[in-house]
């Protein structure tokens, strides 16, 4: 038999499923689990940037929208999105970040040009 009947069938392979990225790239998956504080440390950066260049009003102001970025994505992320945000219960980090943040910009911005 030469016919369609004879040839065997095609021998079909099971792909088998990527590891998570946890496994392949550990670093980089701790780093997207805390764009949060990521973030946060990065403005922080930039204050204290500005701080060091002799804009000491521009830095604090910018620290303290830090601060209440920070009090933000804790407000609006869940839990396990969160991070190292989640200090304490949820109300008590919005309200202790979004206070302290407000306050430094406040009394930055207070301080009177000499």
């Amino acid at each position: 038999m030469t016919g369609p009947a004879a040839r065997p069938a095609p021998v079909r392979t099971v792909q088998q499923p990527r590891p998570p990225l946890y496994l392949r790239h550990p670093l980089l998956a701790g780093f997207l689990r805390q764009w949060p504080l990521l973030m946060v440390i990065v403005a922080v950066g930039v204050g204290l940037l500005l701080v060091a260049a002799e804009q000491w009003r521009a830095g604090l102001v910018v620290m303290g929208l830090a601060l209440v970025l920070a009090g933000l994505l804790r407000l609006l992320l869940p839990l396990r999105k969160i991070g190292f945000l989640a200090v304490r219960s949820r109300p008590v980090d919005v309200a202790l970040t979004t206070g302290a943040g407000l306050a430094l910009a406040i009394v930055a911005l207070a301080i009177p040009y000499t």
